[in-house]
């Protein structure tokens, strides 16, 4: 019995995190670090003593969520109440959310569902110790290792510069940090101070955040609406889509589909996007196909500002769902303020009362019209008698 009560003791034991002090290569790194940018050795060896080796870390980054069929992995993010919470972000920081999106020409309802798919809005960035998951991976994943090395060293150049306590920091499994989920090296590259506080808070500050977020997307290339020449063209024509759906044609000869083409080439093929895009005829996109209910196929086209998506995480999946989030709120939005405009034009006819019709001055009013007196009969005269 006693050997019985000690086995999940002892797999308690293997699973429980461990010393990263011990993995192999980060006395080298702490040397690296003391001649490169100046660390204090003994307050490296400090950290790194007291930062721990995370099997589960290794176990979360070996199964990444978009291993799920694309219904369940969308479902996750796409879905009622992400659309609600999200709804009551963009009433709250519409107009930074606004100001973003005219500094950087990135549209809010991306902005917003960047950061509505990476921590539900700023409510959950993580619960991992920064330095331990970073640590783990720089020195017990070689997968990936240079990556997350790299990471390391910018996270403690981070810490350096915005005054961090390195051993307090939470985030998520991979270490990205804060309210838009952002690796070391991004925060340093692409926060800004977009509340004007000087200072860059993406741990604390959601107009930090989201001006960030615009600012990360430009980086890697989000192109912005150009008008459409034509004095004609209906507004949803002016601005370059970011992904539509594609009609393939029973008689389609696309041969190779993976590689990207103009949309009129595509259309040479017979995949045709779902909706007119006459006015990007010559914008290159790729096809990409997602599997829906009973196997059948989804397909769509995708632009330069879906790919510029995927740099945030390379997957498509993660961007046709952020995408469709964007979607999803600003319909529902547009929803919104329509009903509140009824409600408010309905209101506002009930609390008007009837006109008062008051007489005109000038108009005299008829004179009363007399009524005969009663005539009183004339009593019958007597007959006259003759004698």
């Amino acid at each position: 019995m006693k050997f019985i009560h000690a086995i999940p003791l002892l797999m308690s034991l293997v699973a429980c995190p461990v010393r990263a002090a011990t993995l192999p290569g980060i006395p080298e790194f702490i040397d690296e670090m003391v001649a490169k940018h100046k660390f204090k050795r003994a307050e490296l060896e400090r950290v790194f003593d007291r930062a721990q080796d995370l099997p589960n870390v290794i176990d979360t980054i070996s199964r990444p969520a978009t291993l799920k069929p694309w219904l369940e992995y969308r479902a996750a993010f796409v879905n009622p109440e992400r659309i609600s919470l999200g709804l009551k972000f963009w009433k709250k920081y519409w107009k930074t959310l606004q100001n973003a999106e005219r500094r950087y020409g990135v549209p809010q309802e991306i902005i917003l569902a960047v950061i509505g798919v990476e921590t539900v809005y700023g409510q959950d960035a993580g619960t991992f110790r920064t330095i331990d998951a970073l640590t783990t991976l720089a020195f017990d994943y070689p997968r990936r290792a240079d990556f997350f090395r790299s990471e390391l060293e910018n996270y403690l150049l981070l810490a350096r510069e915005q005054q961090f306590n390195l051993l307090t920091i939470r985030g998520s499994y991979a270490g990205a940090l804060g309210i838009p989920q952002f690796m070391p090296s991004s925060y340093r590259t692409y926060g800004v101070d977009f509340n004007g506080n000087h200072r860059i808070d993406l741990l604390r500050e959601t107009g930090d955040a989201i001006g960030s977020v615009a600012n990360y997307l430009k980086g890697y290339g989000w192109t912005a609406g150009v008008p459409n020449k034509s004095k004609h063209a209906k507004e949803a024509e002016a601005i370059l889509p970011v992904a539509v759906r594609a009609q393939v044609s029973e008689t389609m000869c696309a041969g190779d589909i993976t590689t990207p083409r103009t949309v009129a080439a595509w259309a040479f093929s017979g995949i045709v996007p779902g909706e007119s895009l006459a006015h990007a005829d010559g914008e290159m996109a790729r096809l990409v196909d997602f599997t829906v209910a009973d196997g059948g196929k989804e397909f769509w086209l995708v632009f330069n500002n879906f790919d510029v998506i995927t740099r945030y995480n390379n997957s498509d999946f993660y961007a046709m769902s952020v995408f469709q989030l964007a979607e999803a709120l600003k319909e529902a939005r547009k929803a919104s303020i329509a009903k509140k405009a009824n409600a408010a034009v309905k209101a506002s006819i009930a609390a008007k009362p009837g006109p008062v019709i008051k007489p005109n001055p000038a108009i005299k009013p008829e004179p009363a019209i007399k009524t005969n007196p009663v005539i009183k009969p004339v009593p019958a005269s007597k007959p006259v008698v003759t004698s």
